[in-house]
């Protein structure tokens, strides 16, 4: 950090609302404390979050929860919102005390796939052909919708994330079940399948994503990442990612102006974005295609394999952007790389063995495993965990390449 950043932030409070299941805790806590930030946590979990106080709030009681975070706060300089669940807090706690905030209409737009479909189809964002099937359909209408539509195809439900509840269908036949086992994962984890589902075209090519910081509207691109082994279905485990991407110049600035497109029709202007595309080469040429956009920084762990200038984390740059000091988006020479380890199969966590081993491939800079044994997993798409994360850097994409799927080799997981 810079002397004059640590001047415009001394003695400032920042309110990081922190939902009960999130990666995302402790990095943003530590970033808060290397920049000498004070924090004033709001949580609807009991979170290890050493001696601090937590305000309860709640995202089903936006009232309840804006009124006990006036009412205990104390003054505030600037709203964050850690991971998903707390964004609807966030911006209706700025609005409420006059912070810098993300409208409360375009931030529900981002957590409804429906909405952020019709909103870019309005404006003309490059995006898959699209319809919606509605709740109760039965298997006759399932299959009416999906005829409107060339196959292959996607079903997804409208309000999980994470690849959570996406599926690839091939034929119209396969649309009825994929239907029946989203709206499972939906009764599971949710009490409810009363929910439309979204069926879109499947745009093939090379996936990428884009964080970028909005400043009264204005990105400012932090990092882009392209995702090697993205599968084709019939899920997407998101497994490895590679900063910076392995795009020509031409269609970098094209995939960023699409996705500045997409921010500006949700009507997002302030904070964190993470948008998803796939690079079309359906036409003869590369077109940026939006997959989905989110008004938060990349998710997982996967920040922990970028640094900045001044060996700034993503979490710094997060809350200097909402204390309103400028950031430079000087990212460490060389390439980072991240392996997000997927379950492979439902069952008991038994053992992940090779830990070491992984850990000692030259390249590899970091293992992180996130699921404690002995508890029951599931793989995608109805489950909504990743089993770890392997982090590298090197001095090209495909060196960190090969030293993320070496270290993936050496990793023997034990599920029963």
């Amino acid at each position: 950090m810079e002397e004059n950043q640590s001047d415009m932030i001394e003695a400032r409070r920042v309110l990081l609302l922190v939902p009960r299941v999130t990666y995302r805790a402790a990095d943003f806590l530590a970033a808060a404390s290397r920049l000498g930030i004070e924090v004033v946590i709001g949580s609807d979990g009991a979170l290890p979050l050493g001696v601090r106080p937590v305000i309860p709030v709640d995202p089903y009681d936006l009232p309840g929860s804006i009124d006990r975070i006036v009412r205990s706060g104390g003054p505030l300089d600037a709203v964050v919102a850690v991971d998903t669940p707390m964004l609807a807090v966030a911006a209706a706690v700025g609005e409420r005390i006059g912070l810098p905030h993300n409208p409360m209409e375009a931030v529900m737009a981002t957590m409804d796939k429906r909405a952020q479909r019709c909103r870019w189809a309005a404006t003309g964002v490059p995006q898959p052909a699209f319809r919606v099937i509605a709740a109760g359909s039965d298997e006759y209408a399932v299959m009416s919708v999906a005829a409107e539509l060339k196959f292959p195809c996607v079903v997804k439900a409208l309000s999980l994330s994470g690849s959570q509840g996406i599926l690839r269908v091939d034929h119209a036949t396969d649309v009825p079940v994929a239907a029946r086992r989203i709206r499972r994962v939906l009764s599971e984890g949710r009490g409810t399948d009363i929910e439309p589902l979204l069926i879109e075209e499947y745009v093939p090519g090379l996936e990428i994503s884009i964080d970028a910081l909005l400043t009264d509207g204005v990105a400012t691109v932090i990092a882009v990442f392209d995702k090697p082994e993205m599968p084709d279905g019939p899920t997407f485990e998101e497994t490895m990612l590679i900063c910076p991407a392995r795009l020509s110049d031409e269609t970098l600035a094209a995939s960023v102006s699409v996705a500045e497109r997409a921010t500006r029709a949700l009507g997002l202007r302030h904070g964190p974005i993470h948008a998803e595309l796939r690079i079309d080469p359906r036409h003869g040429d590369e077109r940026p295609t939006m997959l989905e956009l989110a008004a938060r920084s990349i998710g997982g762990l996967c920040s922990r394999a970028l640094r900045f200038a001044g060996n700034t984390s993503l979490e710094e740059m997060v809350l200097l952007n909402a204390l309103g000091v400028g950031v430079t988006p000087q990212q460490e020479t060389g390439t980072a790389g991240i392996f997000m380890l997927p379950l492979e199969r439902a069952g008991v966590l038994h053992a992940i063995e090779g830990q070491t081993e992984a850990a000692d491939v030259p390249g590899i800079t970091g293992l992180s495993i996130s699921i404690p044994l002995g508890e029951t997993v599931h793989p995608l798409p109805e489950g909504d965990r990743y089993l770890g994360f392997v982090f590298g850097s090197g001095g090209t994409p495909e060196d960190v390449e090969a030293a993320l799927r070496a270290a993936r080799l050496r990793l023997r997981v034990v599920i029963r």
